[in-house]
């Protein structure tokens, strides 16, 4: 008994000998994505690890976690953000190489790095108030979104300064939607000519059309998930276009097993459907769709990540067409 009690008062007097093997582990999350809690709990149901989500904004995200790499002080464990980012980071030393077996059905061009994984694509199309745009009045093409009847009536990202929206600007462009650049400018300048209410991402984009301070805007269908049972329906035009989606291991990952546990968790097909089902995201695991009708059926296509220089040079061209007066 007396040895008992000398046992007993130790394991008192030594506060957290056993923290160790109770306490989870835990993987530190940095994502851009909105909505995506649902998922990390899935995770942290399944596994004794403990994901901390953290969501950064795009317009955000390259100073924050540049900022805390240079000073040694990075907590992230894994990293998601647009593929412009992704690179940036690759190329900074941020990122550690690692090729998930969960990603081995997706499409080939999005595992061709060996550190970054592609995952989805950022899908941008008009999208609308169903209350408030008649049928008949629902854009079918591109071109329609220049119909002087949507004067004043739209919203969409700043195209002089979004980086998402100047890339998926030039992205039509090289993807030849209108023909040839003709075609293309024609619908630059009759979409100006609208003059659309500029917001700075398409996080805002939705609200106005679900108020009806607008009808209509240059958005993401994703949007109809997340923001139901708000009237929004999405224009049913043929190709749509996105920046893709990447995740990576951060090169000195406080946790890398868990780590690697995460990134191949966020790949599976269990995963994916979550982030489509529950998110609205448009994922490249092979047959999982959002339950958007039509987008099953629709060509989404990856844009080209710009450079820098790009992004500043196509951002003053934008302003010269969209602030003209």
């Amino acid at each position: 008994m007396k040895k008992m009690l000398v046992l007993l008062l130790g394991l008192v007097l030594i506060p957290g000998l056993f923290s160790g093997v109770l306490a989870a582990e835990k993987m530190n999350f940095y994502a851009n994505m909105t909505a995506i809690q649902p998922i990390v709990d899935e995770f942290n149901a399944g596994h004794d690890i403990e994901g901390v989500y953290t969501r950064i904004s795009t317009s955000k995200y390259l100073a924050t976690v540049l900022t805390e790499f240079s000073a040694g002080k990075l907590r992230a464990d894994v990293l998601q953000s647009p593929l412009p980012i992704m690179q940036i980071l690759k190329e900074k030393g941020v990122l550690a190489p690692y090729k998930s077996p969960a990603a081995a059905n997706y499409p080939a061009w999005a595992q061709q790095d060996d550190t970054i994984v592609q995952f989805g694509i950022e899908y941008v199309a008009p999208i609308y108030n169903k209350d408030l745009v008649k049928p008949e009045d629902v854009p079918t093409r591109y071109e329609d979104l220049t119909d002087p009847k949507w004067y004043n009536k739209m919203v969409m990202p700043d195209p002089s300064s979004h980086a998402t929206t100047i890339s998926w600007l030039v992205g039509l462009k090289e993807a030849k939607i209108f023909g040839d650049d003709a075609g293309w400018m024609k619908f630059l300048k009759g979409l100006a000519a609208n003059e659309p209410m500029f917001v700075k991402s398409f996080g805002p984009t939705p609200a106005p059309i679900e108020s009806g301070e607008k009808v209509l805007g240059i958005s993401m269908p994703k949007y109809i998930i997340s923001k139901a049972p708000a009237p929004l329906d999405w224009a049913r035009v043929d190709t749509l276009l996105g920046t893709p989606r990447g995740i990576a291991i951060a090169a000195n990952a406080p946790n890398p097993k868990a780590a690697k546990i995460f990134v191949d968790y966020w790949l599976s097909q269990n995963a994916m459907q979550l982030l489509a089902t529950k998110v609205g995201e448009y994922v490249l695991t092979p047959g999982v769709f959002p339950p958007i009708d039509g987008i099953n059926k629709v060509k989404v296509l990856p844009i080209r990540s710009l450079s820098d220089q790009e992004i500043r040079d196509w951002g003053k061209k934008f302003r010269t067409i969209f602030y003209a007066k």
